[in-house]
């Protein structure tokens, strides 16, 4: 008898994949529609019962200790040689049995709005939704007063029927999914009344959802096994919970840090003042030097957004800009007329600066929009 590992032109350390490979490149060859010479199908029949050894663990472990015993010449030959022989060129073949009726649950998302005070430290919040939910009247079961399903007398159960097909290697053997059961082997005869069999319906439940201080627009919160049901009582996906972060009336954020404009009188930002700004804290005193010229920033530490998974903030900075007064009464601009002389300031006197334009400029256009 030949060697099968010559038969099969591979060495006697090939893997499964090879002898596989192997094997369908001769049997294309060799095949009785191929080639109907009589030498040529016993030499078939050989290359078959080398594959059939060969294919198989535990059948290849005896046969490289010496033992033949058990290996047969062909698609009549023990070892199921015709399924191995659909497994080799079709990936698959076999009976692959019927499946199951209790299947994963789908994932769900919903977008929930937070405001910047909720974004900025963390909030709880209860949500109803409508979702599939396991049934009550049959426990996921499908099936109504107590009773079970069926076997298909159809499929007898295999939940696949087989259908012989012709091809270009004759005639070939395919399984489909039985149309009586589907494919799951059995049919409910007494279905839920509730459910229709399906083992779960739809209803509204409401869920306790934890935000996390610092999310921002586009985070995703995943809660497990809060999605929908599976068929059949099924295990349940997950829950998705998507932020949308809500505009704040003054308060910008970039990042983990917050900006907010100010407005002081042009006496105030010569002279220097102090004053209270609204902040995710609560009111805030700002001090402000004299001097100051418009588009000077002021960073209060940590007043700003909580950073995702930890306990640090950002910085709230304040953009000021000075206000110049459009009408003054005489007694005003007397006196601004005696400090601008008192400074020795003429009219006309410009000074020439280099333009740069800084953050503010555009923060202010940002916030204006």
């Amino acid at each position: 008898m030949s060697d099968y590992y010559q038969l099969l032109g591979v060495d006697r350390g090939a893997t499964q994949d090879e002898i596989k490979k192997a094997y369908r490149k001769i049997a294309r060859e060799l095949h009785p529609d191929v080639n109907p010479d009589p030498e040529v199908q016993n030499k078939f029949k050989e290359v078959t019962a080398a594959y059939d050894a060969l294919s198989d663990p535990q059948k290849r472990q005896q046969y490289d200790m010496g033992g033949r015993g058990g290996f047969g010449g062909g698609f009549g030959g023990g070892g199921g040689g015709f399924s191995d022989i659909m497994d080799a060129f079709f990936g698959g073949g076999g009976n692959r049995g019927p499946r199951p009726r209790m299947r994963q649950g789908q994932d769900a998302l919903i977008r929930i709005e937070v405001d910047l005070n909720e974004a900025c430290f963390g909030t709880e919040r209860d949500i109803t939704l409508e979702s599939a939910v396991v049934c009550e009247d049959c426990e996921g079961q499908g099936t109504a007063n107590n009773s079970y399903p069926e076997t298909c007398s159809v499929c007898k159960g295999r939940g696949e029927m087989q259908y012989v097909q012709k091809s270009f290697l004759g005639q070939v053997m395919t399984s489909r999914p039985c149309n009586n059961c589907s494919g799951y082997g059995t049919v409910i005869t007494d279905p839920c009344r509730e459910c229709a069999g399906d083992g779960r319906v739809r209803a509204k439940q409401t869920i306790n959802i934890k935000i996390p201080a610092g999310v921002e627009t586009g985070n995703r919160i995943q809660m497990s096994g809060r999605g929908e049901v599976g068929a059949g009582g099924g295990p349940a996906g997950d829950l998705y919970v998507e932020i949308v972060e809500k505009n704040h009336d003054f308060l910008l954020r970039d990042g983990e840090n917050l900006h907010i404009a100010i407005s002081i009188p042009f006496a105030a930002a010569t002279l220097g003042t102090s004053v209270m700004i609204e902040t995710l804290d609560g009111p805030t005193k700002v001090q402000i030097k004299g001097g100051i010229e418009s588009g000077s920033t002021i960073p209060i530490r940590g007043k700003g957004m909580t950073r995702l998974r930890s306990s640090h903030r950002g910085d709230l900075i304040v953009h000021v800009d000075i206000e110049t007064p459009h009408k003054l009464s005489r007694e005003e601009e007397k006196h601004l007329r005696a400090f601008s002389a008192a400074r020795g300031e003429k009219d006309g006197d410009v000074k020439i600066k280099r333009h740069e334009e800084g953050f503010f400029s555009k923060f202010r256009d940002a916030f204006n929009r």
